[in-house]
Order: C-alpha cells, then structure tokens, then sequence
C-alpha cells in the first residue's frame, strides 16, 4: 500500500526452537511518528533488523518504502536512517572525523559535498561545539545525537531508531524528542522502538504493541487509549438515579456505588460514587460514546445532584499493561 512506509505479512523469526517474531502484521503509516513498544526482550529489535536486511526472516514478507525486503535493500536503504542498538564510534577520532568516516562507506553519497553535510548534520543536533572533539570524551547524550547525525547526513525519508533516549538523562532525552519532532515536521517516517511508555505517549501519532514476539494491537494513539476501558464517575446523593440515567445512555454501570469515595471527586457526607464504563473500539458496539456534557445534561434533566463528574480515560502504560500483562521495564 503506498500509505505505508513499512508493511509487513506473517513476518516470523526463529532461533532454534525460539520463536523470536511470531507472524506479525505490521503497518506504519507514511508520516507518522510510530511507536514499537514492547517489554525488553519482547521482540523489537529483531523485527527492526529483519526490517534493515539485517537479519533474515525465517517466513513471512516485509515492504519499506514500497520495496520488498530483503530484495530491495540497494533501492531502500540509501533513502533510511538508521540508529540500532545503540552508536558505535571510533573513540579516537573527532565526532565530525567519525561522520565523514561513515559517509565515505556510503556509495550514495557525494564525496563533494561531504564537509558540508557533516556540519550541517552536527548542527542540526547541536553538536557543532563539539565536532572537534574526541567521540570517546563524550557523554551518552552526546553520542546518542552523534547517532542521529550519522543518520541524517543524506535526506531520509524513514528513520529507524531503537531505543533512542536509552541511558540518556532529562535534558539529553528533551533534546532526542525534540529532534525526533522536528524529523517527522519536515515530513520524515520515524519508528521508534521504545519500552518507555511516557515517551511515547508524548511523541507519537501511533503504536504498536509487541509481547512475547507477537503483535497484540496498532493504531492511532487515540485509538489505542480509547480501546481500554475508559469509565465515567459520578459522585451524587442520588445514586440508583444516577444509575438509571447513565443506564439509559448506554453506559454500563457498577452494580453498586461506592460510599463517601476518598480518591472521587470531592462530595458530602451521604454522596456515593456511581462508576459507569465507556464504550470501548472492541466491546462489539459502534464505539460511539456520549460527550461528557451531554451526561451531565442527562443527568441534571432527570433531577440528579452531581457533586462531582470526570472522565477517566486508561493511560497508555494501563493499557500496556492490560495487553501484555508486565510492567514496562520486563524481560519476556
């Protein structure tokens, strides 16, 4: 599909007797921001080196950029950047020395404009104070940006970065995530693999869930947020009202409110908790749900006090968790 930077068709790797990448269909919009999240050993890194030809799938099919892989490698790679398992650098030379090194091992790029291309790519991360100094005096952060404009120094029309901000401190991971933002405004596909959930949730338009070498769920980051179970709470006087209503609207409610709820919106002495939960993408329905204005309305029309109202929606790490069943810092 020519929608798709990346587009994969029962992709599977085995070890041995491990199934390393169980047949996934993977499906990376052109222009997006992409997140491959996953507990540590869960299968991203291997997908993202069958992905670069790196690697050879044992069944299953892989397109990037339109092109079948690992066939098309001389047509694909040249237009991706890379940043895999971290960057490697030769510690005694300079960081301009280390990317003009690189560059010469690229068939596709002009010799000729090579200096040029280096310094802007060091600018471009913020490294031009630094391209005279040696790689082996730098910081994580820095060598973690050094990675990145080894990648750019061609245009790029997909960059691939695993684990970007990994060991990186505050400001060194503001700074990753501001670059990674300004990648996808010049129209750059970049898929990142991460297993840190905040991240993500800040960075991209849309995930991808990897557990134990299979593919548990992709979408828009709205889609993925509204596909967990989202609930309204209403705290009221008028609890078994409050039910009917909320009922009526087609909204699941608890079989019996809570009394005097501590972590609810603040009410009285006699005020229950009334929970009700949204519609859900997969619970079979139209996935259509009433705004929260319209259920406070409802709820007001029919005589109901509401002393208090939210719309909890499920953060991305709770769904990561209902999807995969670990924490996100778990080895498979």
């Amino acid at each position: 599909m020519s929608d798709l930077a990346i587009r994969t068709d029962g992709l599977t790797k085995r070890f041995r007797a491990q199934v390393a990448v169980d047949a996934i269909d993977l499906a990376v919009p052109r222009g997006s921001v992409f997140g491959f999240l996953g507990p540590n050993g869960s299968g991203k890194t291997t997908t993202i080196r069958m992905l670069l030809g790196l690697v050879g799938a044992t069944s299953g099919t892989a397109r990037v950029l339109g092109t079948d892989m690992p066939k098309g490698l001389d047509d694909v790679l040249p237009r991706v950047g890379a940043l895999v398992e971290g960057p490697a650098f030769a510690p005694f030379l300079s960081g301009a020395a280390n990317l003009a090194r690189f560059d010469a091992a690229d068939r596709h790029a002009p010799p000729s404009t090579r200096a040029r291309r280096v310094a802007a790519a060091l600018d471009r991360v913020g490294l031009s104070h630094a391209a005279r100094k040696k790689a082996g005096a730098y910081s994580l952060g820095m060598k973690q940006r050094l990675g990145l404009a080894n990648a750019l120094l061609m245009p790029r029309d997909l960059l691939v970065l695993d684990e970007p901000t990994n060991g990186l401190d505050p400001q060194g991971t503001r700074e990753v995530r501001s670059l990674i933002r300004s990648f996808a405004a010049d129209g750059t596909t970049v898929f990142v693999s991460s297993h840190l959930l905040a991240e993500v949730e800040q960075l991209c338009t849309h995930v991808g869930v990897m557990s134990a070498g299979r593919l548990v769920a992709q979408g828009t980051l709205d889609e993925f947020r509204r596909s967990g179970a989202s609930r309204v709470e209403v705290v009221t006087p008028d609890a078994e009202a409050a039910r009917a209503v909320l009922s009526r609207l087609g909204l699941a409610t608890d079989a019996a409110p809570a009394a005097r709820p501590e972590a609810a919106p603040s009410g009285g002495s006699g005020d229950a908790l009334v929970v009700a939960a949204l519609p859900t993408d997969d619970s079979g329905g139209d996935g259509e749900e009433p705004a929260a204005e319209a259920i406070v309305a409802a709820l007001v029309r029919d005589g109901v006090r509401v002393r208090g109202f939210a719309i909890r929606r499920t953060s991305l790490e709770q769904r990561f968790v209902e999807l995969t069943g670990e924490g996100f810092d778990v080895v498979a």
